[in-house]
């Protein structure tokens, strides 16, 4: 059975970049544009890994991961894309809890992230 991700990313073009990346690793992939549109997907179903780019339209990632979070609380958090570049974010305990992986990565180095936390994190 083919694992699901949850990728929440506000810019249109990084989602499909990181959605297509994520399905040719075998993933199944559903997207949010916001954290509204990812409420809605989390009443559908519970994902193995919610993704989250650390910048959205509304909030940040961070923030954004927060909530969802307490809809489905123990799901597997992966923030991607700009966090460690983030001034607001100097306290790393901030980001306890989540995994990190910084913005300009090959798909093969996300693709290997991915399976890392799936596989070491306990949901």
């Amino acid at each position: 059975m083919n694992q699901t991700i949850l990728l929440l990313a506000s810019d249109p073009e990084i989602r499909s970049a990181l959605r297509r990346a994520l399905e040719a690793g075998g993933y199944l992939v559903q997207t949010a544009g916001d954290v509204g549109s990812a409420v809605d997907r989390l009443k559908e179903f519970v994902p193995d890994l919610l993704m989250v780019r650390n910048y959205t339209e509304s909030l940040s990632g961070y923030d954004a991961a927060i909530y969802l979070r307490t809809l489905h609380p123990g799901i597997r958090v992966l923030m991607v894309g700009g966090l460690l570049d983030d001034p607001s974010l100097e306290n790393r305990e901030l980001i306890h809890g989540f995994e990190v992986f910084p913005k300009a990565y090959p798909a093969s180095e996300l693709l290997d992230k991915v399976k890392q936390v799936l596989q070491n994190s306990a949901p």
